[in-house]
């Protein structure tokens, strides 16, 4: 029962997910909202509906504290094999760093094509903070991802350090 459980939950969390992207309510009070939410400590990235968490996902970060940038993002491209300029790689190659998808944000000055949650070709780094500002995901991850998020989606990227001790 516990296996069923662990398979079935993600199932059932993305068919809701996508059944809201796909048939919004409309006229009603309460509007549903998705929204991702990053978290540089864990390393961990959540999707929430109304608040609600839905879906967790593992994740790699910045090399260092500044390097993964802070506050409330938007969504603003979207990029099916993307490809790496700094070393040429072009997309869908297994040797570039970007993975299988991009998904850009709206970091000041950057356009969307600077700062953004991709796949990687190395998923042993999935979990640590190994990246030069990017969200690093599973590459299946990802491609979930970039099927389900629509352009628009508000991404807040936030540093929750574990709680500190009482002396």
């Amino acid at each position: 029962m516990r296996k069923f459980l662990h398979l079935s939950l993600p199932i059932l969390a993305s068919v809701l997910l996508s059944f809201l992207l796909l048939f919004p309510s409309s006229g009603s009070a309460l509007e549903d909202e998705v929204f991702i939410e990053i978290n540089k400590s864990t390393n961990r990235l959540t999707i929430f509906l109304n608040d609600i968490p839905v879906y967790v996902f593992p994740v790699a970060t910045g090399k260092n504290k500044s390097l993964t940038p802070e506050g409330e993002f938007t969504i603003v491209t979207r990029i099916e094999k993307p490809w790496y300029l700094p070393k040429n790689v072009p997309g869908g190659s297994p040797k570039n760093p970007l993975g299988t998808r991009w998904l850009g944000l709206n970091v000041p000055g950057t356009g969307g094509y600077k700062y953004g949650i991709h796949g990687t070709n190395n998923p042993a780094s999935i979990g640590h903070h190994v990246s030069q500002g990017c969200i690093r995901m599973q590459n299946k991850d990802i491609e979930w991802l970039y099927r389900n998020i629509p352009l628009g989606t508000r991404v807040v990227i936030k540093s929750n350090a574990p709680p500190h001790k009482q002396k």
